[in-house]
Parts: C-alpha cells; structure tokens; sequence
C-alpha cells in the first residue's frame, strides 16, 4: 500500500483518479481547496479508512510523507480559469513549485497533469510531443496556457537540478460523469444545453475540431505513466486521436439523447483553437496505452448521468 497525495483530488479527473488508487489499494490523501472541485464528487470516499481529505490551496506550502505525487489542482476550463487569471497563474506555477519541492524532500514520484493548451493553436496536426506549440502569452487564455508550459519547465529543471522523479502527461479533451455542468466545456455544454430544451450554442462555424478521452481510459493512461520507470519522464500526450467537428459532436449527442435542439453559431472566442489532435504513438509505445471507450458509448454513460443532475 503506498501513500499517494492527488492534488485537486475533488474536481472531476482528481475524483476518479483517487476512486481508481483506492481500488488499487493504496492510502489516498486528497488535497483541494473547493474552488472548483466539489466535495460531493469524493462523499462516497470520506467513510473509507484509506481516504483523506485535506482543505488546502497549493499555492501553499504543505508537508505530507508521500511516495507519490499527483498534480491535478488546477481550474481546467476557461470559464473557470479566466474568471481570477491571476490565481491561475499562481496555482500552476506556485502550486508546482511545492509539489515538486515536497517530492524532492521525500523522494516521491510526482507526476504533473499538464494540457494538450501547451501547444495553443498548433501549425502541425496531429500534435506530437516534439512539437513546441504556437501559444499566444498575451491572451485571454494565456493565464492557463502559459501556466501550464511554465509548471512543465519547472518540473524538467526540478529534475535536471535536483534528480527529482517527475512524470508529465499532456492531457487532452476528456469527458464523462462528474464534469460541471456549468464548466463550459463543449461536452457538458452540448448535453446540458441539449437536456434542457435550450439552443445549442456553437461558436464559429462548428468546422472546428477537438479529439474526446472518456475518462476512465485517460485515469488508465495516468496510473501508466506514474507507474512505468522513472526514465520514462515525458512529456506523454494522453488522449483519443479520434476526432470530431463540432457540428458532428452535437449531431451526435442530439442522436444518443433522442431530443432535437436548435443550433445558434456565435463568434468564436480569441485564441480557440482549430484543430486539436493528439499523436499518441509515444504513449502506445512506451506505456501500452491506448483509449479503449468509443465516443459513442462514453457520451452515453456521459448524457445518463447529466440526466440525474439537471
């Protein structure tokens, strides 16, 4: 049984991630400081004597002796991030820095849960790992972007200065049960929306294209990735190479829910993306990965459990 702290441990990745180690059989601490993440993602934990919950914002330091790390706290859609940029900077940045400072103090694995945004609106498609990505530091959406690309540069000198054991996973769109229903993603906002009987809200022309990760293949490639060897470092894309306009991702969701919703084209957001693939030819090969949930079946699993919560 190992002691594992997950950062951001309530919100929707952080919550499963702990669900998948507890089953493991290992001792989770979960910190979060509820500033997007939601306590009732982790109630059904609290009882368990191999859980914990910890209140706690990681742009503070905190000491806790664990053989392994996982860095998830991060507020990861835009509405979200973009509300206090500032303190999203400050949560990459100076949360990475404690983690990475608590892992080097106790020699623990850490991995840092970073995001396909590092290569903002990318010149090459699919995205490899090798590639440095067009990122625009000024923008709306620069706050996480930039913070992102700054905690994976943290984490490979941590590692060159210190020989601190880090892992990186450059993670994808992913979807499934305990997203936000307000969160602003194009998932939940197609559901929801679709649910509701409202219009669905497309912004640009809907040509634009996104890959989508059920969650639990993605929790799969994360637990890989902390457990291959300490050599294998990253970065490591993680995510589903299957991709999809917009136009077909709501066709899509308007077929598996049987309800018909009116579309609306708005202007596109600056610095949204075109196209967003992953290459996950490294994954396959080092880690044995690949995503196993269809679109298909994970937005079923995904619309019934929004048909709970609305």
């Amino acid at each position: 049984m190992k002691r594992i702290l997950v950062t951001g441990g309530a919100g929707f990745l952080g919550s499963h991630l702990c669900d998948q180690l507890i089953e493991k059989g290992n001792h989770v601490i979960c910190v979060d400081n509820l500033h997007t993440g939601s306590a009732t993602n982790i109630q059904h934990l609290i009882s368990n004597p191999r859980f914990e919950f910890i209140e706690h914002d990681v742009t503070e330091p905190i000491d806790l002796k664990v053989e392994e790390i996982y860095n998830l706290a991060c507020p990861a859609s835009p509405i979200h991030y973009q509300i206090d940029p500032v303190k999203t900077i400050r949560t990459n940045v100076l949360g990475a820095i404690n983690m990475l400072d608590l892992a080097t103090k106790y020699g623990a694995k850490i991995l840092q849960a970073s995001t396909s945004e590092v290569y903002g609106d990318p010149e090459v498609h699919p995205q490899d790992e090798s590639y440095w990505g067009k990122v625009n530091p000024i923008g709306i959406r620069s706050c996480y972007d930039e913070g992102k690309r700054c905690a994976e540069t943290l984490f490979f000198d941590y590692y060159r200065q210190n020989g601190t054991r880090i892992k990186v996973a450059r993670i994808f769109n992913t979807y499934g049960p305990r997203m936000h229903p307000q969160d602003g993603r194009v998932v939940s906002n197609f559901i929801v929306q679709n649910l509701s009987g409202n219009t669905l809200t497309i912004y640009g022309d809907g040509s634009q294209s996104r890959s989508f990760c059920f969650v639990d293949d993605l929790i799969l490639g994360l637990i890989n990735l902390m457990e291959s060897p300490d050599e294998i470092r990253g970065p490591i894309n993680l995510g589903n190479p299957s991709e999809f306009t917009m136009l077909q991702l709501a066709s899509l969701i308007m077929e598996i829910s049987g309800l018909v919703s009116e579309i609306e084209h708005r202007e596109l957001p600056g610095d949204d993306p075109k196209q967003r693939k992953p290459d996950i030819a490294l994954a396959s090969s080092v880690l044995g990965w690949e995503p196993k949930v269809e679109t298909r079946n994970g937005l079923i699993k995904t619309i019934e459990y929004f048909r709970t919560v609305l």
